[in-house]
């Protein structure tokens, strides 16, 4: 379970180096100074094979520099001696430099970047050489070079043969690809709904919004039933008629919680099946040694965990801290599962990870980042069994401040493994067995190192955005029991600060030894969003300064000035709207929500990729022993980070997805009932309307909303009646009536039954100074309502 609060991101964010389009022959940085008919140097040899891989060839290179005659010969003799010393290295007929790819590479194309271009990798990549180049695919219109032919089209999971380019813009990824053919399209299953046909077989409906129908013969049901949601590979594609499909497994009902994630783990092609090389490894792996290891097994260090937590990464400790320099002081002790130590740079469990990213998580399953074996065995801190960790020391003065820190590799015993409430409920005067002995020597200390730390918060002002996250509790049979919002206690916020001051600490230690590292980096709201939240908070008379010096505790007074007002909620969600989104990046720019200058994610290395970086990090830079970072790995580091990123941002909407087709699902039944809702966005085609009862929302077609004509107000996130006057606004309570469900596209459609309120002053001058150009939506009768998601 996440440690840190969510953080928002902006996904209109470029990314800064994007890597540049290169033309048919991608010229260099810095053009060669080529002297036609001479014999070049050999430095301008091997930068005109560095820069055109297409010409690589020794009869390309003697074409290039017009040699001829004994000059050729001469060529000859120097690609020899290059490649003697290693230089340069054959790849079928061309030529290339150690580590490079060849001009005509097969790729395969598993993710996007941040702005949606595809991204792909080798096929093959030699494990000696570390991590695979990431390549930009260059998509071209559909006419094709020239306006000649049909130019081949690739999507994620296509495996593809390209042409190679040196990127022109050395900030993103190091090549640009041209894609020559689609050698295989989405390698692996598909996924769909199974529907029986009458004369046996059947059909099966995509799960995907453009997917495609397919026919499954009566001889490759697999024993399918109707409305079984089954994987499938297709057995045959015809040049007419829809192709036909072989059923390969039957997940489960369509209406199961497994299905309904599954589907969510196919659309966003989550990894979630460990090869078998990665298994073998797992299983191999031995208990950690004391080589390079303190011995910290008699320190009372604890987890303290969600109730059903299966893997435990970080323990904690503390205590009064004895020197006399630092009265009122204390010492804060966090230890963080040595995954490190088990997961080796290039080997087939780390490979997996990276493809992974990080583990994702849905109401009744866990997609892993690391098997089984070392998650939650080797890994997890479990109680009275020894296990490898990273602890860092750190000292904070009587005012919270922190005055010093220091890394350990140690191995440790846990003294108890506690869930929150467990904890909390021992600091509230009810101990139970477990937690009774614990609370003079343990428990209560831990509190008193957070109320210091609190001081030290307190005083920074990180972005205090209280959003309350609901948790879907689900039935034997995997449906929708009930959704609720778990209290937020003071055991929670420990863990929280503690862990927060760790990646701190990590973060400070691998600047100071100049180590190359992923940080975690949160930009301040752009001008363009800033401008939006200032002209909304002006119609509720609350004001923001202007200027691109914005920090955390600005935001922080208009929330304070909206607290216990019934803007409260309106004001909330569109300051959480004004926040860029955090992401992953190995040049720091600081972390704005937590007000920190340098921050980076250390304490959760099971479960996400950058953690197991920055483990690896402090390893080598620390002198360690074993498991430290490669050069390879600090090289890729720009690829890595970008990469992870995206993973995050794919995993956050799988579990958002999953969520509301289970809801969508869990009230299919319901058709027709009214439900209490909160206008959650404002649109000029309608309105959201979040059930605050079940964690989900729904649209509400601005079509259905009357026989007005409404008009949609920026400024004031309003919908109101030009005639009447009548409207909604973000954040206004209103019930609503459910008019459709579609559970696989985890949509709702509501008709709003609660009569629109009277608007304010300022919404009905707006309607006075004249609707052009200010965005004014109609409603037009007659039409009809839109289906599904909006």
């Amino acid at each position: 379970m996440s440690r840190i609060p969510r953080e928002r991101t902006n996904p209109a964010g470029k990314r800064p180096g994007k890597t540049g389009r290169a033309g048919k022959d991608a010229p260099a940085v810095e053009p060669l100074n080529i002297v036609h008919g001479a014999l070049p140097s050999r430095e301008v040899i091997l930068r005109f094979i560095a820069d055109h891989p297409q010409k690589a060839s020794k009869r390309e290179l003697a074409k290039a520099f017009g040699l001829k005659g004994d000059s050729r010969v001469e060529l000859k003799q120097m690609l020899q001696e290059l490649e003697q010393e290693g230089m340069l290295q054959k790849n079928r007929k061309s030529l290339i430099r150690p580590g490079a790819l060849p001009p005509v590479t097969v790729l395969d194309i598993t993710t996007r970047d941040k702005d949606g271009d595809l991204i792909g990798r080798p096929a093959e990549w030699p494990e000696d050489q570390g991590v695979a180049p990431a390549v930009a695919i260059r998509q071209q219109s559909p006419a094709g070079r020239q306006g000649k032919g049909k130019a081949p089209v690739a999507g994620l999971g296509d495996r593809i043969l390209a042409k190679i380019f040196p990127a022109v813009d050395r900030g993103g990824p190091a090549y640009t690809a041209r894609i020559i053919k689609v050698i295989d399209r989405r390698r692996g299953a598909s996924m769909g709904v199974f529907r029986t046909a009458p004369d046996g077989g059947g059909r099966l409906l995509p799960i995907e919004r453009r997917g495609e129908e397919m026919v499954i013969d009566p001889d490759f049901t697999g024993g399918a039933t109707d409305g079984d949601l089954v994987e499938v590979e297709i057995a045959r594609l015809g040049r007419f008629g829809l192709p036909r499909a072989k059923v390969l497994s039957i997940v489960g009902s369509v209406g199961s919680e497994k299905a309904i994630s599954m589907i969510a783990i196919h659309a966003h092609g989550i990894p979630h099946v460990f090869p078998p090389a990665v298994i073998a490894e797992a299983e191999a792996a031995k208990p950690a040694t004391m080589s390079h290891r303190e011995d910290w097994r008699d320190v009372p260090l604890i987890t303290i965990d969600p109730a059903d937590a299966k893997d435990h990464d970080d323990a904690v400790y503390a205590e009064l801290d004895p020197s006399p320099d630092n009265p009122g002081g204390v010492i804060v002790t966090v230890a963080i599962a040595d995954v490190s130590w088990y997961v080796r740079p290039n080997s087939p469990l780390d490979r997996e990870a990276l493809k992974r990213g990080n583990s994702v998580y849905f109401p009744d399953r866990v997609v892993p980042m690391l098997p089984e074996r070392i998650s939650n065995d080797l890994c997890s801190l479990k109680e009275g069994v020894d296990r490898p960790a990273l602890a860092v020391r750190m000292s904070f003065s009587g005012e919270g401040r922190k005055i010093g820190h220091i890394f350990h590799r140690i191995m440790m015993k846990s003294a108890a493994k506690l869930s929150y409430q467990q904890a909390q409920a021992a600091i509230d005067g009810k101990p139970d067995d477990q937690t009774g002995p614990m609370l003079e020597p343990i428990l209560k200390p831990l509190w008193h190192a957070y109320e210091v730390m609190k001081r030290g918060r307190d005083r920074r002002q990180p972005l205090e955005l209280d959003m309350p996250e609901r948790k879907i509790l689900l039935k034997p049979d995997g449906t929708v029991d009930r959704v609720v919002v778990p209290p937020r206690l003071d055991a929670h916020k420990l863990i929280e600060e503690m862990m927060i001051q760790a990646n701190v600490c990590a973060a400070e230690t691998l600047e100071k030894k100049r180590q190359p590292l992923i940080y975690r980096i949160h930009d301040g709201p752009t001008l363009a969003k800033q401008e939006i939240l200032r002209e909304f908070l002006a119609t509720l008379g609350i004001s923001l300064a202007k200027g691109g010096n914005m920090r955390a505790n600005n935001f922080n007074g208009i929330l304070a000035k909206a607290d216990g007002t019934p803007h409260q909620t309106m004001v909330s969600e569109m300051v959480l709207r004004s926040q860029s989104q955090a992401i992953y990046g190995p040049e720091n720019i600081g972390h704005f929500g937590l007000n920190l200058m340098k921050y980076a994610h250390f304490t959760s290395p099971i479960r996400r990729y950058a953690d197991l970086i920055v483990h690896r990090a402090l390893v080598g830079s620390l002198g360690f022993g074993e498991g430290g970072i490669t050069p390879d790995e600090e090289a890729a580091l720009d690829d890595i980070a970008a990469e992870i990123s995206t993973f995050e941002r794919r995993a956050m909407a799988a579990e958002r997805e999953t969520v509301d087709r289970l809801i969508a699902h869990h009230l299919s039944g319901r058709v027709g009932e009214e439900f209490a809702g909160r206008v959650s966005g404002v649109t000029k085609s309608g309105l959201f309307v979040a059930l605050p009862d079940y964690g989900a929302d729904g649209f509400v077609p601005i079509s259905t909303l009357g026989t007005d004509y409404f008009i949609y107000d920026e400024a004031h996130q309003a919908l109101s009646g030009e005639r009447t006057g009548l409207g909604y606004r973000l954040g206004d309570s209103v019930t609503v009536k459910l008019a459709e469900a579609i559970p696989l596209a985890g949509a709702l459609r509501f008709e709003m039954v609660s009569e629109g309120r009277e608007m304010p002053a300022a919404v009905r001058s707006f309607h006075k100074a004249g609707r052009r150009d200010r965005g004014q939506v109609r409603k037009k009768p007659g039409t009809r309502p839109p289906r599904g998601r909006h």
